[in-house]
């Protein structure tokens, strides 16, 4: 809600467990919900500015205010909920095929037609080339200086700076080819190549939490 033109596709789980009836009943109740959620959070950014407005030193609250118009004039795009058996692959499936068609749609989203530099390719394809190499790490951790000597032995890319690297990078972040945390301080000179392996430790670690906490109660 606080990203400029966001879309959001809600994705219902756990098919399995319901009735073919109760489905479509969860659905309907979801989408009603998260219409009246939008309905009332844009009553409530109204009712915050027009008390900020109307109060009798309004000059001290422009910070405030400002925070909140430009909350108000964010956008939000929620498309029709898809219902998911995750137990079954052809699902998951149909899932990927549902995000990739409304990402590829331009009124959704006008920058996908935009077209990249050559360069952004060539770099794309030697990242997974390093990735998939028989010398990279399970981790597929990388220093980022290290990465621009790597990606320099190029003969295209051997004119190849750090800062034009950096623009890349943060393509290739958002597009989830590698994670690049630049505004983490302890993680900024650090490049993941292998974004699965990332998430493993992520869920590994979650689940460390969640047995430590069960653990006294044993």
């Amino acid at each position: 809600m606080r990203v400029p033109n966001s879309v959001v596709l809600p994705v219902g789980t756990h098919v399995d467990c319901c009735q073919e009836q109760e489905v479509a009943e969860k659905t309907h109740d979801i989408m009603a919900r998260i219409t009246a959620m939008l309905v009332e959070r844009k009553s409530n950014l109204a009712h915050f500015i027009n008390n900020l407005e109307g109060s009798e030193d309004p000059k001290f609250y422009v910070d405030q205010w400002e925070r909140l118009k430009e909350m108000e004039s964010c956008t939000l795009t929620i498309l029709n909920l898809v219902v998911v058996n995750c137990m079954d692959h052809r699902d998951i499936q149909k899932l990927g095929a549902t995000i990739l068609e409304h990402v590829k749609n331009e009124e959704l989203f006008p920058e996908v037609v935009r077209v990249l530099p050559p360069v952004y390719r060539q770099v794309e394809a030697a990242i997974v080339d390093i990735a998939q190499s028989e010398e990279m790490a399970d981790h597929g951790m990388m220093d980022l200086q290290y990465l621009l000597s790597k990606l320099s032995q190029h003969e295209h890319l051997a004119s190849l700076g750090r800062e034009l690297l950096q623009d890349i990078l943060r393509y290739l972040h958002r597009i989830g080819l590698v994670m690049w945390y630049e505004e983490i301080k302890h993680l900024e000179s650090t490049v993941f190549l292998q974004p699965t392996f990332l998430i493993t430790m992520f869920k590994v670690s979650m689940g460390i939490r969640t047995i430590s906490s069960i653990e006294p109660k044993l």
